[in-house]
């Protein structure tokens, strides 16, 4: 199918270097993409630019490029240009954690890159992301904001996502 195709998610150690190298690599993409998004007016919580490298890293690199990109990614943007802002911050780390978490194991599980899999993932990190934001902020409108006025970023991730994917398909390390 022309949606559908097949993965080699690749693993690393955590003393493997390449690990950290892929990691700097979507850990810059994370820095640059969402500079390129706040230039548009509420472009970074329309886009949600900060979660798209996580997921092409957890989802072909594995949950560990992930997790490390989902880490560092949230916290250099805010220090170095004050976005997200701090207040904000454990929830992004929450939510791209979750990602990077979900990302790592569909593509394990089930092997290939498709549409109805990259939805599974935004939907498993934010439904649950969500949920947790909620309880942290008590606040319903804050917890859904990523879902209602995040949905440009949700198609971008799905779409972007999907075509990246299916480019590093074939990538062997």
């Amino acid at each position: 199918m022309m949606f559908s195709g097949a993965l080699s998610p690749l693993t690393f150690k955590w003393h493997d270097l390449k690990m950290y190298v892929f990691s700097f690599l979507f850990i810059a993409g994370n820095i640059l993409l969402p500079q390129l998004c706040h230039q548009l007016p509420q472009g970074g919580q329309m886009l949600m630019p900060i979660y798209f490298f996580t997921l092409i890293a957890s989802y072909k690199f594995g949950w560990k490029v992930g997790f490390i990109t989902a880490l560092c990614s949230p916290v250099f943007n805010s220090v170095l240009f004050g976005m997200p802002p701090l207040a904000a911050l454990p929830v992004i780390l929450i939510k791209s954690t979750l990602l990077a978490l979900v990302a790592g194991w569909v593509a394990v599980h089930f092997k290939k890159i498709s549409l109805p899999l990259l939805l599974l993932v935004i939907l498993g990190y934010q439904i649950p992301g969500s949920l947790i934001e909620w309880a942290i902020t008590k606040s319903l409108a804050a917890a859904i904001q990523d879902i209602t006025i995040g949905i440009p970023g949700m198609f971008l991730q799905l779409i972007g996502g999907w075509f990246l994917l299916k480019k590093l398909a074939g990538y062997e390390s």
